[in-house]
């Protein structure tokens, strides 16, 4: 398994880029490029925060959240989690930061974004409300999603939301490549699968080959 995820990620073809892209870098909206959706069928909104549900009930649900990972020696909060059930608490809200902001505050199918949890923190802890991709983890024979992370940035931040094949939506990871070029790009062949392994009797979000999470996005109130 660690040989399969080094070699996706030797594969992928780095590029050197702009952290942030201008003018002189025209993107235009592709004409079928699709807002994701609420629960409510509103489309999300980059200003607004959200928490990330289960499409399923029960044990098969539970929301996204943050918290301490263990033998982490962070001085923050910086695993990122999901509930073993959906009764019970709620998640912690996140926000969407899309990889280009000329088309104003929506979030759209296939694009290239960071996520935030949107939550009051010390200065200290900022970076760890950004999520990243850590390390390979020998134990759970995977890699796994934690906070820390940048906006913006040539690294381990960048994410997609994408239309899953059963219900709700799917989350990538989707490493720096020439398809920053493209923002929209449908092309996953370099993304990986968010889901979930079990981490010391909880449900840890991290890169899987089959079964990614299933996910909506609720409007924080």
């Amino acid at each position: 398994m660690k040989c399969l995820f080094l070699l996706c990620l030797c594969l992928v073809p780095i590029v050197v880029f702009s952290s942030t892209f201008t003018s002189k870098n025209p993107i235009n909206l592709p004409s079928d490029a699709t807002p994701v959706l609420d629960v409510a069928g509103k489309e999300l909104d980059s200003r607004l925060s959200y928490r990330i549900i289960s499409t399923f009930w029960g044990a098969l649900g539970g929301d996204v959240y943050l918290g301490k990972s263990p033998n982490s020696d962070a001085p923050c909060a910086n695993g990122i989690f999901r509930y073993n059930s959906d009764v019970g608490p709620s998640g912690t809200p996140v926000r969407f930061i899309g990889s280009f902001n000329h088309f104003g505050q929506g979030i759209f199918e296939n694009e290239l974004l960071n996520i935030q949890f949107a939550i009051s923190t010390s200065k200290l802890c900022v970076s760890y409300t950004i999520w990243k991709v850590g390390d390979y983890d020998a134990s759970l024979g995977t890699m796994l999603l934690e906070t820390g992370g940048t906006i913006g940035q040539a690294d381990s931040s960048w994410f997609k939301i994408v239309k899953s094949s059963q219900f709700g939506y799917n989350l990538l990871y989707c490493p720096v490549t020439s398809t920053m070029s493209c923002p929209f790009s449908s092309d996953d062949q370099f993304c990986l699968k968010v889901g979930v392994v079990h981490q010391n009797g909880k449900r840890r979000l991290a890169l899987v080959k089959d079964n990614p999470l299933d996910v909506s996005f609720q409007q924080v109130q």
